[in-house]
């Protein structure tokens, strides 16, 4: 394990956490030409760029709600592969909290560069990309966890893994979204990770919809898909483990299948994606083309910027073609997290 020293921090609007939800809908016709439409829900068009700042502003506020989080007092410690860890450095930034983020030393080195820039202390583990749940396997989860057994009153965990409020924070915002924008859907899709967003999205449309298809994404085993985890080798969140009955099928994608996808939607829409979201895509598309099938929506989590040294790696993008989708590719917001991307 390594630690990372905190940098002098950037500091954002305060007013940004308002911009959190309400994130835009789009149809994806050119790439799922002939099949059933396929729409894609933007998620980083939250200000601190993923998902995540839906869940994280809730737990933070649940925290404060219940005496656990305190304001010049608490630190903010978590255990994440990259988004999560993301959206607490950000909201605390503006909420006035210190953050550490307990980190996997694979995390793409871009992320790592958003965190220290702010305000974030990092502690690298030599661990798996996506954290496991199980009791002892986990090194990001047990230094989170012996940190705030060791100073007690001195930091607070909000636990993605088993905090109710990242459920509600689906239930009662990303849900409604999705079937305002689309009543007309039939099966849902997204990747499993904490277990909160499918659970949460789920059990608010199986409620105006008995009959919408819950579809959730697994990566590959030993998989480079930072946010994602396989059920097979980790453990299931208890948040997933509570709700389970809600999903009606499993989806699982490999690396390949993932990153074809992230090159094919840059080919056909012009839209920059990240790994978990190309792994969604796969599967919308094969959803998509099964009979009976009305209308497709998938959660892309978050888009292709800070995953430049993984696509490098992986030869899905020349540095040349990464710079200009960075730069010309559509719906790309220019928010306060953008700019930090070294």
């Amino acid at each position: 394990m390594g630690v990372k020293k905190t940098v002098q921090s950037a500091i954002p609007d305060p007013n940004i956490i308002h911009r959190i939800g309400n994130t835009p809908i789009i149809e994806l016709s050119r790439i799922a030409e002939g099949n059933a439409p396929v729409h894609a829900k933007l998620e980083w068009y939250n200000p601190f760029g993923s998902l995540k700042d839906r869940a994280v502003i809730w737990m933070i506020k649940q925290g404060e709600k219940e005496g656990h989080l305190i304001k010049g007092k608490s630190i903010i410690v978590e255990p994440t592969s990259g988004n999560t860890g993301i959206a607490l450095a950000g909201i605390g930034n503006v909420l006035g909290y210190q953050i550490e983020i307990v980190i996997p030393s694979q995390a793409s080195s871009e992320t790592k560069s958003i965190l220290h820039h702010l305000g974030a202390q990092l502690l690298e583990t030599d661990d798996d990309l996506c954290p496991r749940v199980g009791k002892g396997t986990d090194q990001s989860i047990a230094l989170a966890s012996s940190l705030v057994e060791s100073y007690p009153g001195k930091y607070f965990m909000p636990n993605q893994y088993e905090n109710e409020a990242n459920f509600r924070a689906h239930y009662e915002s990303t849900g409604p979204e999705i079937w305002q924008a689309n009543p007309e859907i039939s099966h849902f899709v997204t990747g499993i990770g904490t277990g909160g967003s499918i659970t949460g999205i789920a059990q608010f449309l199986k409620e105006q919809d008995s009959n919408i298809k819950v579809i959730a994404v697994t990566p590959q085993p030993g998989h480079h898909i930072q946010g994602l985890r396989n059920l097979r080798e980790s453990s299931m969140p208890k948040l997933l483990e509570q709700k389970v009955a809600l999903i009606d099928e499993w989806i699982e994608v490999s690396d390949t299948q993932a990153f074809a996808a992230v090159r094919a939607v840059a080919d056909n829409e012009n839209l920059f994606i990240g790994p978990s979201s190309g792994a969604v895509l796969h599967a919308c598309l094969e959803i998509s083309r099964r009979r009976g099938t009305k209308s497709v929506v998938g959660i892309f989590a978050d888009d292709g910027r800070k995953f430049g040294s993984v696509y490098n790696a992986f030869g899905v993008f020349t540095p040349e073609e990464f710079e200009n989708l960075r730069t010309t590719a559509k719906h790309l917001p220019a928010f306060f997290v953008n700019n930090l991307m070294i």
